[in-house]
């Protein structure tokens, strides 16, 4: 599964991409990359229609019952009853990136340590869109050392099937990447058997190996 992922630029420029308000004047950002439970902009529609810049934090929580406590960062079998509640529009985003990792399989035999391959569409890394939900919650997130209690906006982002580009390097999903603005309008928008369409991987041809070896892009 996808665990971090880049999003390089300013929050004027992705407000603007993405033809979007910023919640909040004063939200800033600046990655080498994004991991669970970090805090990242994410787009959502307003009750006015609107989109609006939000910063949330990544991963949704798991059930109370449930022994593992790591957050659930994506959603593949969005027809589960887990990820059923947030069908609805009011639930859905776009998670702003313009890159995204996974860990090779085998190590490197010349270091012995397995390397970070990351995804993007073009050497540009123009900005795309993860298709996301998001929920609030209250609880406590953040680390042991610095736990952080209240009001939570949590966000996670939909899987697919790999193509033939990423499966090599991962061989069981890849993220839903929307490239168009008629299709971030479509997955704010439409009815969730409509939206969910989208969930397809990328042709071969529309996404590439950007960075190899590094821990960050």
């Amino acid at each position: 599964m996808c665990n971090t992922y880049n999003l390089r630029g300013r929050p004027k420029d992705v407000v603007a991409i993405f033809d979007a308000d910023l919640a909040e004047p004063e939200v800033d950002f600046a990655y080498e990359s994004i991991h669970p439970d970090y805090s990242a902009p994410v787009i959502r529609r307003t009750a006015e229609g609107k989109r609006e810049l939000v910063m949330m934090r990544w991963g949704f929580p798991l059930a109370s019952d449930q022994k593992d406590k790591r957050p659930v960062v994506n959603a593949r079998n969005v027809h589960s009853d887990y990820w059923k509640p947030y069908h609805g529009v009011e639930h859905r985003c776009l998670v702003p990136a313009t890159s995204f990792a996974e860990w090779t399989p085998q190590p490197n035999p010349a270091t012995g340590k397995k390397e970070t391959i990351w995804f993007g569409l073009n050497d540009n890394r123009s900005p795309f869109a993860f298709a996301g939900l998001w929920c609030s919650w209250q609880g406590v997130r953040g680390t042991k050392a610095k736990p952080v209690e209240g009001l939570h906006l949590l966000y996670a982002f939909l899987t697919t099937r790999p193509n033939d580009i990423v499966k090599p390097v991962h061989s069981q999903s890849m993220p839903v990447i929307l490239r168009s603005r008629e299709e971030w309008q479509a997955w704010l928008t439409l009815p969730i058997r409509e939206a969910l369409k989208l969930q397809q991987p990328l042709p071969e041809d529309a996404i590439k190996i950007v960075a190899t070896g590094s821990r960050s892009d």
